[in-house]
């Protein structure tokens, strides 16, 4: 099932592009954690996580809900950058024209 371009964690199997930008993620979690001078442990009772999943969070664990990634955002008050993955989704506007300009002939009319 898994190939040499994959990387296998906990049961979750991710290409090395995906696991770094997981990893990168999670180290831009500690950071801001970091800024704010929270510990792992606040951190923790104010996402109602353990601290071992805070842990896993800034590692950029897949086996961690993304709810729970969510939730240490919220904590953190950088909930409203989850809301920009996508928004301005370029490569998809760039389909959607091009399909746009590909229609076929205007219906016949009766």
């Amino acid at each position: 099932m898994s190939n040499i371009y994959n990387i296998m964690t906990n049961n979750t199997v991710l290409l090395p592009r995906i696991a770094k930008t997981l990893t990168i993620l999670g180290e831009n979690i500690k950071i801001a954690r970091l800024r704010r001078k929270i510990s792992m442990e606040q951190i923790a009772q104010r996402a109602g996580i353990s601290r071992a999943t805070v842990g896993k969070v800034e590692q950029g664990s897949p086996s961690v809900s993304i709810g729970t990634y969510i939730q240490i955002l919220f904590v953190l008050g950088l909930e409203k950058d989850f809301l920009l993955v996508a928004a301005d989704d370029e490569l998809g506007r760039k389909l959607q024209d091009a399909e746009l300009l590909t229609k076929k002939r205007a219906p016949k009319s009766k």
